[in-house]
Parts: structure tokens; C-alpha cells; sequence
């Protein structure tokens, strides 16, 4: 059956397959998803669909199936300055949406579920002297919540945010970026929740002409963490780089997903994840799917994902997909490698008198170095530096 979906204006967004009561039928191309903003329109998971054949369904506390009921709210706080606006919307504001519509059930739930979103926007021309503080407080232990939240950088704007996940509860979200022509945001989020809770989150990254992008996923917290990350080109010359550092422990499930969608000509991406796990039942997934469409020539991209598994009992899935549908680019590739603990490099280590624990440390470090010296936040950095050390400091206890 053939499904156009469609906003509350009405406008369609596209045309997809999507069957309704019986089996999924796979697609042949991500460029065919199906998008709605309607929960009713997406079947519910049953686990063995391919995008959530990887997802403990049974701990995703009803998100998946609408089981879940909000029973609490997220405490949104923002230090913006005086460079940026903060406003407190209804559903029906019209911006909502500009970065893109709901591709899966959990986020066409949140979507549908949410009473008001935190809009922030740096205005044209406007290039805050310091970072855009973004806080996310869950609802507490045992609560459930909706939320919807939208980072708006205008023409020619230039702006970091920094979004902290924090607390506990229940979370489905979806998270919108808008990168107007000629406009440069960089966001890093950080999700540091507590051990009970468990988040769904889509991000969507909506970028205009001559646009540029950083994004840097660290996830450390949390029962259960999944979050899609989808970018898409509105015009030429978009630039995207998505960054990734996560550290699972035993039990927990921290799982990325992204589409990098090159619909347009002349645009580049660059993905890097690494991830790191240790003790039993830790579970980390990594899905890398990027498109690029008949039309979108020049492209230049590469996307690349690294694990470290420090114990026995650990497991990283990592998938990367790179579909081209036009030979005219300038260059794709991508590459996944998962890889216990290096004792040669161990051993070289303490052969020149380093102490076990301490080679451990800098093995490690050196694996994450890549990613947090592209960090720009001191703060940022030297936390999670922290962050690392402390879950090194696990494995040698």
C-alpha cells in the first residue's frame, strides 16, 4: 500500500511503502523509509524488524507500543545569554517540524504526546560568545515523558550548544536542528543518566545552503539509550560532521542510529563513533546508513565506526550502509572494526616500566583522543576526561 504522510497543514512530505496488519515489508532503499507524524500510521515493533532487531523491546517500557502514558514532565532549562531567544511553545507553532518528521513509532509517539517545546534561536548575524547551555532533568524514578525540543541558528549565525541529559524516568523526544544558509552550529550532547532510566530520542538536522553542522553524541548513562540521528540537505553545500563517544557498562544497551541523506548536490559528511564496554550483558549498537540519491552529485563522505571491548561478556554490534545511486562524487567510504583490549600494546607499555593499570588508562585514552580533541568546550572535554577515567577506574577494581 502506498502512504503519503502529511503534517497538521497538510502538506505531504513523500511517498513511502508501509503496510498496515501484516508482515514489514523490507526496503529496497533508505531512501523509501516511511515518515508520519501520525503513531498510528507505524506499526508496532515486534523485534525483528530490521530497525529494531537490535533493541530489548521488553525494556523500552512501553514507548514502542503506546503503553506508555505520560505520568510526569521534563524540566527543560536554558542559559542562553543575551545572544539567543528562548520561547515556550504550543504544538501549534508553525516553526515546529522545519527539521524533520517522525521515521519510527516511538518518535511519531512523542510527537503526538508532547504539550509544549523549548524553541531556541540564534538570531541572523548573531555569534554568542559563549556556549548555549541546554539542561534536560527526566521525570524522575518511575515517571514517564514527552518531550520536543528545537535549536534554530539563523543565516549567517554561529553558535555551540551543549545539551545535558540528566536524572531519571522515562524519555521519548524528538530534538530538531535548524541550520539556516550560511549559518555554523555545533551541538554536543550529553546523555549522563542515571542507572534506571531509559531514553528514545530522534534528532533530526534540517541544513540550508552553504550550511555546517557539528555534532558530538556521548552517551554514558541510562538503563537503555537509543537515539536516531538523521540528517538531511535542504540545498547545496551542506556540510555535516557527526562525532560519537560511548562508554557501556554491564547491563546497559546504548544504541546509535543515523542517515545521512545526500538528496542535494555538492554537500559532505563525515561520521566517526567509537565506543567502549566492559563487564557483562553491556551492549552497544551502531547503525551507519548513508544515501546518496541520483541527484546529489559531488558528494564527498566517509563514516567510520571503532569499539573496544575491555571485558568478557561485552558485546558491540556495528553496521555501517552506504547506498550510491549516481557514480558522479567525489568520494565515499566507510569501515567498522571491533577489537578486544590490545595486550602487545599493554605489554609494550609496561615493558618500559609503566604500571598495568596505568598503560590500561593510556591505552584507552589514546582511543578516545581522536574524538575529545575535536571537543572545543574546555569543560566539556575535562568532564568527560572525568567520565572516562572513572570507568576505567571500574574495570581495574
Amino acid at each position: 500500500m502506498t502512504t503519503s504522510t502529511t503534517t497538521p497543514d497538510g502538506a505531504q512530505h513523500g511517498l513511502a511503502e508501509h503496510s498496515h496488519g501484516g508482515p514489514v515489508v523490507p526496503q529496497s532503499s533508505r531512501g523509501q523509509r516511511f515518515t508520519s507524524y501520525d503513531v498510528e500510521a507505524f506499526e508496532v515493533p515486534g523485534g525483528r524488524e530490521e530497525d529494531w532487531r537490535f533493541t530489548p523491546t521488553k525494556r523500552l517500557k512501553g514507548l514502542h507500543d503506546g503503553t506508555a502514558t505520560a505520568t510526569g514532565s521534563v524540566k527543560v532549562t536554558v542559559d542562553a545569554g543575551d545572544a539567543a531567544s528562548v520561547e515556550t511553545v504550543g504544538r501549534d507553532d508553525a516553526r515546529l517540524g522545519d527539521g524533520g518528521v517522525p521515521a519510527d513509532r516511538v518518535a511519531a509517539q512523542a510527537w503526538s504526546s508532547f504539550t509544549e517545546a523549548t524553541v531556541v534561536t540564534v538570531p541572523k548575524d548573531t555569534q554568542p560568545a559563549a556556549p548555549i547551555s541546554i539542561t534536560v532533568d527526566g521525570p524522575g524514578e518511575g515517571q514517564t515523558a514527552f518531550g520536543h525540543l528545537q535549536v534554530r541558528a539563523e543565516p549567517f549565525a554561529e553558535a555551540v550548544v551543549v545539551i545535558d541529559y540528566r536524572g531519571s524516568g522515562v524519555l521519548g523526544d524528538n530534538v530538531e536542528f535548524v541550520v539556516e544558509d550560511s549559518a555554523r552550529l555545533s551541538v554536543v550532547s550529553i546523555h549522563d543518566w542515571a542507572d534506571d532510566a531509559t531514553q528514545v530520542s530522534s534528532e533530526h538536522a534540517g541544513l540550508g545552503r552553504d550550511s555546517v553542522f557539528r555534532h558530538l553524541a556521548v552517551t554514558l548513562g541510562g538503563d537503555l539509550v537509543r537515539v536516531n540521528t538523521t540528517v538531511n540537505y535542504g540545498d547545496k553545500g551542506g556540510d555535516a560532521e557527526l562525532l560519537g563517544l560511548y562508554f557501556a557498562d554491564a547491563g546497559q544497551h546504548l544504541e546509535h542510529r543515523m542517515l545521512v541523506d545526500h538528496a542535494v548536490a555538492n554537500c559532505r559528511s563525515n561520521v566517526l563513533y567509537k565506543g567502549a564496554l566492559q563487564g557483562d550483558g553491556a551492549h552497544s549498537v551502531w547503525i551507519g546508513d548513508v544515501l546518496i540519491r541520483a541527484e546529489a552529485e559531488g558528494t564527498e563522505t566517509f563514516e567510520l565506526n571503532r569499539n573496544l571491548v575491555l571485558t568478557q561478556g561485552a558485546r558491540a554490534d556495528s553496521v555501517p550502509n552506504l547506498e550510491i545511486e549516481t557514480g558522479e562524487i567525489e568520494g565515499a567510504g566507510h569501515a567498522s572494526a571491533t577489537g578486544r583490549f590490545d595486550d602487545e600494546q599493554l605489554f609494550y607499555l609496561m615493558a618500559r616500566g609503566i604500571p598495568q593499570e596505568q598503560a590500561r588508562r593510556l591505552v584507552v585514552r589514546g582511543f578516545f583522543g581522536e574524538i575529545l580533541q575535536k571537543i572545543t568546550v574546555p569543560e566539556v572535554r575535562e568532564r568527560l576526561e572525568a567520565a572516562i577515567e572513572a570507568e576505567l577506574a571500574v574495570v581495574g577494581a
